[in-house]
C-alpha cells in the first residue's frame, strides 16, 4: 500500500478567525502558528505548505502576563553604525497594536521561504471588523480566557 503525500496544488485551504479580546498573547500566537503551518491537518507534511489562512481580530485588546507591558522591548537595526533602536511594548501597543501579534506569530514560524509564505496568510486587525466575511471563516474557540 502506498502512502499519500500531498502536493502544493492538492492542499485545501480554509479560513479561521481568532478573537484576541482578553486572551494571552503567547496562547494566541501558538494557535495561529499551528494553523498557518497546517499541523492540525492529517495531511501535514514538513516540506509542503499545508497551512490555512488565519484572521486575528481585536489585536489591540490582547493581554500580556507578568510585567511585560513595562519590560518587554522590541529591538531592530537601521543598518547604519549605531543604528540599534528599541521600543517598549506599551509604546508599540499605542502606535501599532497589530504589530505585537504579528511579531509573536512570526517568531513561531520557520525562518525560510516557506515560513514567509505561511506568514503572508496571516491577517491581523486591531478591531472586531475584518473584510474576510466572504471566505466564510470558522471561529476558533479558545479554551483559556
Amino acid at each position: 500500500m502506498r502512502s499519500f503525500v500531498p502536493t502544493a496544488g492538492s492542499v485545501e485551504r480554509q479560513w479561521h478567525v481568532i478573537d484576541a479580546d482578553g486572551q494571552v498573547l503567547g496562547r494566541i500566537a501558538t494557535e495561529a502558528a499551528r494553523l498557518l503551518q497546517g499541523k492540525h491537518k492529517a495531511v501535514y507534511t514538513p516540506h509542503i505548505d499545508t497551512g490555512d489562512h488565519v484572521v486575528i481580530v481585536n489585536a489591540a485588546k490582547v493581554r500580556l502576563t507578568g510585567r511585560k507591558e513595562e519590560q518587554k522591548l522590541y529591538r531592530y537595526h537601521s543598518g547604519y553604525e549605531g543604528g540599534v533602536r528599541e521600543e517598549r511594548i506599551k509604546d508599540v501597543r499605542s502606535k501599532q497594536p497589530i504589530r505585537i501579534v504579528e511579531e509573536a506569530v512570526r517568531g513561531m514560524l520557520p525562518k525560510t521561504k516557506m515560513g514567509e509564505a505561511m506568514w503572508r496568510k496571516l491577517k491581523v486587525y486591531a478591531s472586531a471588523e475584518h473584510p474576510h466575511a466572504s471566505q466564510m471563516p470558522k471561529k476558533i474557540k479558545s479554551e483559556v480566557a
